[in-house]
């Protein structure tokens, strides 16, 4: 709330250089503000009573907009890899995506390893579950199980995260 929009009758008044005013009517808060050609703007409204504060409205937008975009900048979006495999993988090719693995979990994404069953291969899941736990044990030095083995459909997964 800024100018003529703030109706309490009294607010706690801080000046443009941050030195506190004291307690006043929003009225006199008020002309203060547009004695100096500055916008009263209520910064904290839960307050007993509300602190109203004297300063440059648009500045204070910018300010606001500034200190978001730079909390986004340094903010990181955790992405979820999915590697699939099937039963009856190979040795190598295992190591193959056991190592793309590793990459994605340095680069700090999670990694949801799916162990998919076509044909009569669904006769034999649990059978095929060991090779799930064969990929999480391999990488449990860098890596730790997020969501443990779990059949959804015709496929099985996992969902490993970076140690912390």
């Amino acid at each position: 709330m800024i100018n003529e929009q703030i109706k309490d009758k009294e607010v706690r008044l801080i000046g443009q250089d941050g030195e506190q005013l004291g307690i006043m009517s929003a009225r006199e808060a008020m002309k203060i503000a547009v004695e100096a050609e500055l916008d009263l703007v209520k910064i904290a409204p839960m307050a007993k009573p509300p602190v109203c504060k004297i300063i440059d409205y648009g500045k204070y937008k910018y300010e606001l907009v500034r200190k978001e975009k730079e909390a986004k900048k340094k903010q990181k979006t955790v992405e979820v890899k999915e590697i699939r495999l099937s039963p009856n993988i190979e040795t190598n090719d295992l190591n193959t995506k056991i190592n793309a693995a590793k990459k994605f979990i340095s680069k700090g994404n999670k990694v949801k390893i799916t162990l998919r069953f076509r044909g009569r291969e669904m006769a034999h899941v649990q059978n095929s579950k060991h090779i799930l736990d064969d990929f999480a044990e391999e990488l449990s030095d860098i890596a730790m199980v997020e969501k443990a083995p779990k059949l959804e459909g015709r496929s099985m997964s996992i969902v490993l995260a970076e140690k912390k």
